[in-house]
């Protein structure tokens, strides 16, 4: 995935200049629906309605696409695989010597790689409209939670591109060892596995050396002073109303088409 996806677009778009907590609120609302239930009609509604907000970031789906594509595959996978190894029920619709899709199986595929992307995509959505020093501020300040884990939160949020400069710059230091990801699907994995251990001790590295470093200039002891105040304006009251309308419709859509299979029910 690329790391424009990873990173927050500050380019002064409407949901850029809302409460991280209304979006927080909107998109936890919108991705338990989608999990409380597996079923292909609430997740393509909410999947849909996802879509639709893409002005909002300024981007296009086309652009959306060439950033979140590994989700886009793993997702195709999913469903192709659920729909080959679910249950044999309802009309057939492909029957190909060992492959065989009736309607239920379809249906099942559709449910798992609809409600992926649907689940995903909030999480999307808040990264890229969202600075993380807001973030930690809305937290401290509105949810008043600890200090120690806000700032941890935000250490976390800062260091994800510096972790994709990290995989950059590990990749070139093994081939300029002549370590690639050259030659047959096991070397390649081997190589993949070895770098991505690599990435796992430099991050376990620099995690030590911040925490130390906020330990030391007393990050989270005592009281605290805000260089800026979290605010929620009409715009957030807006946000949480589409998430609940978002939510609500995409239940409705479900039960009304009769495919609402609540996940604690399904078998």
């Amino acid at each position: 995935m690329s790391v424009d996806v990873l990173t927050p677009h500050l380019t002064g778009r409407l949901l850029t200049r809302a409460n991280p907590l209304s979006k927080l609120f909107a998109a936890v609302l919108v991705t338990v629906v989608v999990m409380l239930s597996i079923d292909w009609v609430s997740a393509a509604v909410v999947l849909g309605s996802e879509l639709l907000l893409l002005p909002l970031l300024g981007i296009s789906a086309w652009q959306l696409l060439k950033r979140t594509w590994p989700l886009v595959l793993a997702a195709v996978v999913a469903a192709y695989g659920t729909a080959l190894l679910a249950e044999k029920t309802g009309a057939v619709l492909l029957e190909f010597g060992p492959i065989l899709l009736t309607q239920d199986s379809v249906n099942s595929g559709l449910a798992i790689g609809l409600r992926g992307l649907a689940i995903a995509l909030p999480g999307i959505f808040l990264l890229t409209t969202t600075d993380p020093t807001d973030l930690a501020d809305a937290l401290a300040q509105k949810l008043r939670m600890p200090h120690r884990f806000v700032l941890g939160a935000l250490a976390g949020l800062r260091l994800v591109g510096l972790l994709v400069d990290e995989w950059r710059t590990l990749g070139l230091a093994r081939h300029a060892r002549g370590v690639g990801f050259e030659g047959n699907p096991v070397a390649r994995l081997r190589n993949f596995l070895g770098q991505g251990f690599g990435l796992i001790v430099q991050a376990i590295r620099r995690a030590t050396r911040l925490a130390v470093a906020m330990e030391a200039r007393g990050f989270g002891a005592g009281d605290r002073t805000w260089a800026r105040e979290s605010t929620f304006t009409r715009l957030d009251l807006w946000v949480c109303l589409a998430g609940v309308l978002i939510a609500g419709t995409a239940v409705t859509a479900a039960v009304w088409a009769g495919t609402w299979n609540f996940l604690i029910g399904a078998t």
